[in-house]
């Protein structure tokens, strides 16, 4: 097997990792289908800690797997066509794309050969390979194995960017029952282990610029939803503790795809991809919003609507605590507006410092007046308290529009 038949086969095997964001750009295609392509398998996008979108080559080292996880497309049993790279072969796919201007940096992962220690080195010689043999200075993203000795992980973390170790699913009895041999709280272990390391290198190159890195742009994992019968609430729960606990750069939520001879413990058919795009948009407001985890669902209702944003869902279930006085109200109550993000807030209290905010003033900063009308009050808009029942009515034509929303509103934040 040639090295493009392994990377049709290796790139294709990656897409299911989610943990390594995509743009969407299309500016930097070669050609159609081309290996150049940025929207094509083997390319995807990711963000540096300065905020820059980089494109990389986002492959698995191998789609050979010693595991079993039954949502998984390269597990054991599972008959797929299967290919494995050698370190060398990574390295030169990495620095001929580079110097072709297809890319600016690497996701790598893999799957689990011989055990998780072989895997893993191979995993940090070709970071190591690219480092210093090759001097690359791109943007590495390495997939890390929690079974791996705390030693491996270290190095890891020295050549990468960024790493990531990924949950699966949401609970441990999710994992029991469809992958077996991983362990939650094992996950979860390492992932403190690597933000010990993490804190410390900071720390140290408070002291001195010449102390080493580890994982700059932190760490980040992915969740599987829709493969178990774990609700939003619990999903949203696991994420909140996740970045609390492990102060973790992005939880990514991957809706399942169902697999071919799937085994019968799966659901037949995907969820729907909104349910993806909610538990995204809840994720930004536990993140950016100040909204806590058990603020976005109910025990009565755990699951996120898929008719409305999260955010448009708790002011409904929230009549009382509107309309809001856009002159008066704290920075956190104004995050709560729907139709108001981050960035117009601060617009809103920079205004205010120097005259009474009006409804001019909202359209000037193209707020949505027909979204944000029933929840404020400005100078020159006074509306009534309503009871959710009239809100029902006042609000379904926004909540239409609202369900087709582009998911870029995850990314800018403006909700």
């Amino acid at each position: 097997m040639d090295i493009a038949q392994k990377l049709s086969i290796l790139a294709d095997a990656a897409k299911y990792d989610a943990s390594c964001a995509s743009s969407g750009t299309s500016k930097r295609n070669s050609r159609e289908g081309g290996l150049g392509s940025t929207t094509g398998a083997g390319i995807c996008h990711s963000y540096t800690p300065d905020g820059r979108c980089v494109s990389l080559l986002k492959i698995l080292l191998t789609n050979y797997c010693i595991y079993d996880c039954q949502y998984c497309i390269n597990r054991v049993s599972s008959d797929v066509r299967r290919a494995r790279f050698t370190a060398e072969e990574v390295v030169k796919l990495t620095m001929d794309f580079y110097r072709r201007n297809y890319i600016e940096g690497l996701f790598l992962s893999s799957g689990i050969i011989r055990n998780a220690d072989y895997t893993m080195e191979q995993v940090v010689r070709v970071a190591r390979m690219l480092r210093e043999e090759q001097g690359f200075k791109g943007y590495l993203h390495l997939k890390t194995i929690p079974e791996a000795s705390p030693e491996l992980i270290a190095q890891a973390g020295r050549w990468a960017d960024r790493i990531s170790i990924n949950v699966e699913l949401p609970t441990p009895a999710d994992l029991e029952r469809l992958a077996p041999e991983k362990n939650l709280g094992r996950i979860r272990g390492a992932m403190t282990t690597i933000q010990r390391r993490i804190d410390q290198a900071k720390a140290e190159v408070k002291e001195t610029t010449k102390a080493p890195p580890f994982a700059p742009a932190g760490q980040s994992t992915q969740m599987i939803i829709g493969a178990t019968a774990a609700q939003d609430r619990e999903i949203l729960d696991q994420s909140s503790s996740l970045y609390r606990h492990h102060k973790l750069r992005r939880v990514y939520y991957s809706a399942f795809s169902p697999i071919p001879d799937a085994s019968q413990r799966l659901p037949l058919m995907a969820p729907p991809l909104v349910r993806e795009h909610r538990l995204y948009q809840a994720d930004w407001l536990m993140r950016f919003y100040g909204f806590q985890a058990q603020e976005l669902t109910t025990p009565e209702a755990p699951q996120l609507s898929l008719e409305m944003d999260p955010k448009m869902a708790w002011a409904m279930r929230h009549p009382q605590s509107f309309p809001v006085d856009v002159n008066t109200a704290s920075r956190e109550m104004l995050w709560r507006i729907p139709g108001l993000g981050v960035r117009n807030v601060d617009r809103i209290l920079q205004i205010r410092r120097w005259h009474r905010v009006t409804l001019a003033d909202l359209q000037r900063l193209r707020v949505s007046l027909k979204k944000v009308l029933p929840f404020v009050q400005t100078a020159d808009h006074h509306p009534r308290e309503i009871g959710s029942a009239q809100w029902q009515q006042t609000l379904k034509p926004a909540q239409q529009l609202e369900l087709f929303a582009p998911a870029i509103g995850v990314v800018t934040g403006e909700l």
